[in-house]
This record gives structure tokens, sequence and C-alpha cells, in this order.
């Protein structure tokens, strides 16, 4: 007999999923009957909140949804930050979970884990949240989900079991068939968007993360209309080093100045956040005149003025457009004379200490080409998301905008690693940061990673402390003590490395990094 357990594990399987993260609880233990049998790596995290943004670190790279297996309740309560994470970047995830038996929901009568309403708290920030209280229902629930990660918006989803349903029969057909393919622009459509940018002299390309999948097409298009291509964060690594290329946030001036300037912009999956667009909050970002939007999410392109929108994956609309733009457009002395232009100036442009902590950043791309460096709230990541040219498209992310939540950069660089196993993984969290997420460490171990974990220690929440002074306001609650993160090293069994905030020490300590030896911890001392 196979239980509905057992067939969501089969399932999974079927999509060729290769890791779940997770914890065990009694209110599992039939969603793990058949998980020891499949091919399904299981890796432990030490907390829920760990477990989801392992998965998020783990969809980011690999670019398939990740899953993580939690309980009824606190299981779910837990998640939710990470959930909420992944919705505000549009990471796939998919929670599984259990929920209690069906004769009890809403019954309020006291049973473990219970909530009042816990589907409804899910579909509060899940995109979708399925409860299944029959075995017929399994299949349409997950093949729903699916089809809405092919064909929509990536984004986190939920599908709940009730306890007393979890370990019974299934006895359906087991099938996870290909989903649909999503939507592409009709030709009259990309008529218009041809015809727009094709006038213009002065393009700029805005590139979101949307685009991380779709960087040859955004060359292409990129050089056909000479357009500079500012990125956003989760844009940077598309086209390293290309003449084209402004790996520069949108809330600088100097990026400003470009837009203002431009006469048409083609904006490629990106929300136009505040987060990219308006970090200072000061209302300078101009009008974007003459605008092409490309979006999965037709939610997402109602949202802002635009004159043509074409609603599609990124790497589907990308090259239609190409082929419709045919040869080269553009004013020859327009597109790189403009964006070395702005480079420099939006360099220029950092405050206080950035430029230095940018060269930090540049330390590590050199010494790992192709690495993975994923970011919590924290200087050299708040220095980086205003200016870093990183080598490799989606090889930079972080939790410090959209959602902004603490402690994201421990567990979720476990997830990287995870989705690229011949690749290096460099996670930069601040000591206050780390300490949301500090027992995950052991799990890194667990799994014999070997992740360097960059510790910036200014012994406090800095950024928190100037905001306070910047408002006259009187220092409160910043300055928490780190433990001793040498002693936190020996615990766990790792490496150490301690240096001074230099370019030639921090050099010298990734340098001292062996794969072989499992993760590393380099605490990098700040004096306040």
């Amino acid at each position: 007999m196979t239980t509905i357990g057992e067939a969501i594990v089969r399932y999974l399987e079927e999509r060729e999923l290769p890791v779940v993260f997770g914890l065990p609880g009694v209110h599992t233990v039939e969603l793990y009957r058949g998980l020891a049998q499949s091919k399904i790596r299981h890796v432990i995290a030490r907390h829920e909140q760990g477990a989801g943004f392992m998965a998020d670190g783990f969809a980011r790279v690999s670019g398939q949804p990740g899953v993580a297996f939690v309980i009824t309740g606190p299981g779910i309560t837990n998640i939710l930050t990470a959930m909420a994470q992944a919705r505000s970047d549009s990471v796939p995830m998919l929670v599984v979970s259990s929920v209690n038996e069906r004769a009890g929901l809403g019954s309020g009568l006291g049973h473990l884990h219970e909530l009042p309403d816990q589907q409804g708290v899910c579909a509060l920030v899940a995109c979708r949240s399925e409860q299944v209280t029959s075995d017929a229902e399994l299949m349409p629930a997950l093949h729903g989900i699916y089809q809405d990660f092919a064909t929509k918006r990536p984004a986190p989803m939920h599908l709940e079991v009730p306890l007393d349903v979890m370990g019974a029969s299934f006895d359906q057909v087991l099938s996870a068939p290909d989903p649909k393919s999503p939507p592409v622009p009709g030709p009259e459509l990309l008529k218009s968007a041809v015809g727009l940018l094709s006038r213009a002299r002065k393009p700029v390309i805005l590139a979101g993360g949307g685009a991380r999948w779709a960087e040859d097409a955004l060359l292409a298009v990129a050089e056909q209309l000479n357009a500079p291509v500012v990125q956003t964060i989760n844009a940077r690594g598309l086209m390293h080093g290309h003449p084209l290329t402004i790996p520069a946030s949108a809330s600088l001036e100097a990026v400003r100045d470009l837009l203002r300037v431009s006469d048409a912009i083609l904006a490629v999956g990106t929300e136009l956040g505040t987060t990219d667009y308006d970090i200072y909050r000061n209302g300078g970002l101009p009008e974007l005149k003459h605008m092409v939007r490309i979006d999965i999410c037709p939610d997402q392109l109602a949202r802002h003025p635009a004159d043509v929108t074409l609603c599609g994956v990124a790497a589907d609309v990308l090259p239609l457009l190409s082929r419709a733009l045919g040869e080269g457009r553009g004013a020859p002395d327009w597109g790189a004379e403009q964006a070395a232009e702005t480079r420099v100036k939006a360099h220029a442009e950092l405050p206080g200490d950035y430029a230095h902590q940018v060269e930090m950043l540049n330390c590590i791309r050199d010494s790992f080409p192709n690495s993975i460096i994923v970011g919590d709230s924290t200087q050299p990541i708040y220095a980086g998301n205003l200016y870093y040219d990183h080598d490799c498209a989606g090889g930079w992310f972080n939790s410090s905008v959209g959602y902004g939540a603490l402690g994201y950069g421990i567990p979720a660089a476990i997830g990287a690693a995870l989705a690229a196993l011949d690749r290096q993984v460099v996670c930069i969290t601040g000591d206050g940061g780390a300490q949301f997420t500090l027992p995950e460490l052991m799990t890194a171990l667990d799994e014999k990673l070997p992740i360097i974990f960059v510790i910036w220690n200014n012994a406090g929440y800095l950024e928190i402390e100037t905001s306070m002074a910047d408002a006259n306001v009187e220092v409160v609650g910043c300055d928490p003590t780190p433990p001793d993160f040498e002693a936190l090293a020996k615990a766990c069994s790792m490496s150490f490395r301690r240096c001074e905030n230099s370019t030639a020490g921090f050099s010298e300590a990734l340098k001292s990094h062996k794969p072989a030896d499992g993760p590393m911890i380099i605490e990098v001392d700040v004096p306040r």
C-alpha cells in the first residue's frame, strides 16, 4: 500500500527534486515514511526558519523550487518569515506541512500545535495554499502548484495534509505531467515594442531578477539597441565587465541622471520597487518615459504605467524581441560611452567606507571566480547593493532589501551550496544578523559543505545605530554582545581566521581556506 505521505515524496522524486529541507516531528512521521528509500537528500535544519531560508538559497541557484517539510503549528509560524522573503524576491518555494485532524480543525479544543486557521495564516503569505483532505485531492493540488511554478511569478506555495489523512491509502494514479508553457506576447505587441525601441536614440535597459536566466538574450538586445544596462540587486552578475553594464543602484544620482536623459526604457523582470530604485526614499527617481516592460506577472505589469507590456518569461520574450529588432540600432556614441561615465560617477557616489567594502567584495570575486556570494543585512552587503559587478549571473543575492529578514545569510548559503556543489559559496553576515541563525552552522558541518562564513564584526547594529543618531534619537538596543567567534568555530569543528578590515588581510584569510576541511569562519574585526 502507498500512503498519501509516500505519494507526496514520490511526486517530488518524479520532479527530480534532489534535496528537501526540514525538521521531522511527530506530526510529520507519515510524510517521512518514503523519504529514506527515495533519491531525495534530506537536510536537517536546526529551526524551520532556517529550513525555509535554505530552500530559498537552493531555489535561487538551481532554478528549481526549494522544498521544506515542517510540522503543524509552530513549524508553520516559524517558516513564515522565510516564505515572506521568498515572496518579496520572487523565489519559488514549496512548504509541505501537516495540520491537525479534520474533525478538530478550528475547534479551539487545545490540540497540540493548534492554530485557529493554519491554512488561512499561510494563505496570507503563500501565493497558493492547498489543503488535501482525501487521496483524490492530492494530484490536482500538486499539479496546480507546479503549474503555477511553471507559468506564473515565482513565489512560495503551501501544501498541508491533516494528520488523519497523511497516512491514509493513496489509490489514485501517481503522475507528474509536464506543466503548460508560460505565455508569450503576440506579434502585434512585439511590433509595438520594436517600434518604440527602434525610434529611440538614447535607450536604457533596466534588468531585474527576472532576467537572471536570460543573459545571452539580454546581451543580444542590449547590443542591438546599444543601450546601457542598469542592474538591480538580483540581476548583478549579468554581462559582467561588458562595456554596456552598469552594476549600480538606480537609487544613486548618477544612474538617475542617465534615466533622465534617456528617451526609451526597456524594463526586464523588475518590479521597479523602492529597495532598488529609491532606497533612500527621497522620491528622486525620474519619470520613466516611453517604457516597454517584460514580466511574467500581469498584476505586476499593471502596477506602473508603460507604453507596451509584454507578459512572459524574460528567457522566452527577449529572444523574440531580439529577432524582431533585427540589425543593431541606437546612437553609436550613446551606449558604451554613457555606461562608462555612469559607472565612474556612481562609484564616486558611494558613501563613507563603502568603496573600501566593495574592494573587499572584489577580493572574494577575484579569489573565487564564478563563486556565489550570499548576504545578510550588513555593511559590505549594503555597499555591494549600491555598486558591485559580480562575475556570474545569480551569484549575488541577499536579504537586506525587499522583506529584509535578518538571519538569512547562513542558512541560505547552505541551500546555495547544495544546489552548486562544484562552486565556492561565501556567506557575508554581520555579528548581529549571524546570531539569528548561528545553530544552522552545524548543518553546513553535517553536510560537509566548504562554505566560507564571513562575519563582519562591528559589535552591534551599526546601521540602526547610525539611523537613530541621524534622527536625534538616543541610541538604545544597538549593542548586543557578539559571541567569541573563534570559540564558536572550535565548538562547531570549523577552521577559523580573524583579520583586520583591510583588503590585504582579508585576501590572505580567503586564500587560507581549504575546501577539503569543510566550512570555515572568517571574522573581520571592524573597529566601531
